[in-house]
């Protein structure tokens, strides 16, 4: 085969101007016969002849190149030739992008992610980089222009693989396994490094790169996503479990055991997803040391992102029970707000420094950017334990208020028969406040209380210490007297420390106790202020504080707390009783040990 010649060639016995031998399995063979002088079609019409389109099984870009050298050689201009053989590289390569466009299809079943970036590198990349290469060789003089052009087509085509992959690549992003995923981001970003050299002009490993960077953002969005919803079905498992019906003689799981599940569950999640997204940063990984996976990905995206996001969001999620009764705190249980609590009052403690100081074990941060201190976040999960402590003291209060309430409004005092016995709902406030005691005692410790004097089971009520304002203001008794007893006793008060009933709520029970006791008692102290008694209805107000007295000062810090409220209970029924005769402190007694 010559490509010039001093003699002319003659065509051969078909008349042609050149020979091609190709059959149906194989690719076609040029034979240059005859020089450009004798056979001079058109230039266009002569790139035609030579790089006939490309069917399957045809010639690729190694063959296609040899052609194009031939030409080249024949003097063909340069420029032609370069637009034809991209012409021609470009529809091989949009085949390929068409045979991965059909696998994403809703018909056929995709395959995995791993196969479909494997035949998106043997297929599309492979190409593209025969084609950079033989395009570079051929076409090196064309200079600037040449590598212009090549890199508009390859940005081109490139783009549409990177929309084909980012569709395939969003179909995984519902599992919860990255390893698989990370293999498959792993092989991409490899594939693409070799056209990434040959072409740096068109970005294609740059581009490769922030695809890769924009699914490691979206599987920690995911997994955050996980983490707020594992939290919430604790949630949802520990409300069951104290809604479900106890089965005599069975008992089901304690507060305590049920905050044990619980935090042992959310920290497992949290080391799960560790594990997961730290895949993105392991050595064998090709892109683990690019800078954002050094660098942001560890302290931006995990620390910050995954589990500061989450430590908030867990605490923003318990702190929306404390809402107003008739929104969602209405429906809270109690001990959902008392186990929450302790759980974050726990993770003030402990957990959080814990959980991120693993975090910044597995992750080694190579980033100056600023991050949330430990002690910030804890501070946080404090607050939202308080405030939950609080409500849950606000909400028992009620309840037991809610009880005393509908007991003195629903009631004819004026009317009432001579006490023999101690009133049912007095009976339930103890028990109930008993049941308090012991649920808060499984969570939170005893705490501290004042030094309780030896009489504090024994005392009993008169109109409230009215015998001993009696020998301290008023000598001369007579009947008329117990009101100004009650005035000097009034005015007393006016100097005496004021109680605060919404004080603010410790970590401890009996705190706790003390603010759900005041609450009920100041609701019974308002409720008695607005009714009219008789005789018998002052004596059995004094019946009931008797019986409250002689059981709840042992919940409170300090027992002259119940003392004072529970005298300024019957001190105002003595004030809103036209007759004020008081019961002996010894039948009083008698009455409710009876009780």
């Amino acid at each position: 085969m010559t490509a010039r010649s001093s003699q002319p060639a003659w065509p051969s016995s078909s008349g042609s101007a050149s020979g091609v031998l190709s059959g149906p399995d194989s690719c076609p063979l040029v034979t240059i016969r005859v020089p450009l002088r004798f056979v001079s079609p058109e230039p266009h019409q002569l790139s035609l002849l030579h790089l006939h389109p490309h069917r399957e099984g045809c010639s690729g870009a190694p063959e296609q190149a040899e052609c194009v050298e031939l030409l080249l050689a024949l003097g063909e201009p340069a420029e032609e030739l370069c637009e034809e053989f991209l012409a021609h590289a470009r529809g091989r390569l949009e085949e390929e992008l068409s045979s991965l466009e059909t696998e994403l299809g809703p018909s056929p079943p995709a395959p995995d992610v791993l196969e479909f970036t494997d035949r998106g590198g043997n297929g599309f990349v492979g190409g593209l980089c025969q084609v950079a290469a033989a395009y570079q060789e051929l076409f090196a003089a064309q200079g600037p222009t040449g590598t212009q052009k090549l890199a508009a087509f390859a940005r081109e085509l490139g783009g549409r693989y990177f929309v084909l992959v980012e569709r395939r690549l969003a179909q995984e992003q519902g599992g919860s396994d990255n390893s698989l995923l990370v293999r498959a981001l792993d092989r991409f970003h490899r594939r693409l490094r070799a056209p990434g050299a040959l072409l740096a002009a068109a970005g294609l490993s740059e581009s490769a790169t922030e695809i890769v960077e924009r699914v490691a953002r979206e599987r920690l969005s995911h997994h955050l996503q996980g983490l707020r919803a594992a939290f919430l079905s604790c949630l949802t498992d520990v409300r069951q479990a104290l809604a479900a019906p106890r089965l005599a003689g069975k008992e089901g799981p304690s507060l305590a055991e049920l905050l044990a599940n619980v935090a042992s569950s959310i920290l497992s999640h949290i080391k799960a997803s560790l594990a997961s997204v730290h895949l993105f940063t392991a050595k064998e990984v090709s892109f683990s040391n690019k800078p954002y996976f050094r660098g942001e990905f560890c302290s931006q995206g995990v620390r910050e992102g995954l589990i500061v996001g989450f430590i908030r969001s867990m605490c923003q999620t318990a702190q929306s029970f404390c809402d107003s009764p008739g929104e969602k705190g209405g429906a809270t249980p109690p001990a959902l707000l008392l186990l929450l609590s302790r759980l974050c009052l726990d993770y003030e403690t402990a957990t959080i420094s814990y959980i991120l100081t693993l975090t910044d074990e597995q992750f080694l941060v190579q980033d100056q950017s600023p991050v949330t201190p430990v002690s910030t976040l804890c501070a946080e999960a404090r607050e939202t334990a308080r405030r939950l402590l609080t409500h849950y003291v606000k909400v028992q209060g009620l309840v037991i208020s809610q009880m005393l309430r509908k007991s003195v409004e629903t009631r004819d005092w004026l009317s009432t028969l001579e006490p023999r016995n101690v009133r049912a709902v007095m009976k339930r406030v103890v028990e109930d406040t008993t049941a308090i005691d012991v649920q808060v005692g499984l969570l939170y410790e005893e705490g501290v209380r004042k030094a309780q004097s030896s009489d504090s089971s024994k005392r009993t009520f008169s109109v409230y210490s009215s015998s001993r304002q009696q020998g301290r203001y008023a000598p001369s008794y007579t009947p008329s007297a117990p009101m100004d007893t009650n005035l000097l006793s009034n005015i007393q008060k006016l100097f005496s420390e004021r109680i605060d009933v919404f004080s603010p709520v410790e970590f401890n029970k009996v705190s706790v106790l003390t603010g759900i006791i005041k609450i009920s008692l100041k609701t019974l102290l308002e409720c008695v202020r607005l009714r009219t008694f008789g005789r018998f209805g002052l004596q059995q107000v004094q019946v009931d504080c008797h019986f409250l007295q002689l059981y709840l000062w042992r919940f409170v810090a300090d027992e002259e707390l119940v003392h004072l409220l529970l005298d300024e209970v019957v001190a105002s029924a003595a004030l809103r009783c036209p007759d004020p005769v008081p019961m002996e402190p010894s039948v009083v007694e008698v009455i409710c040990e009876r009780g």
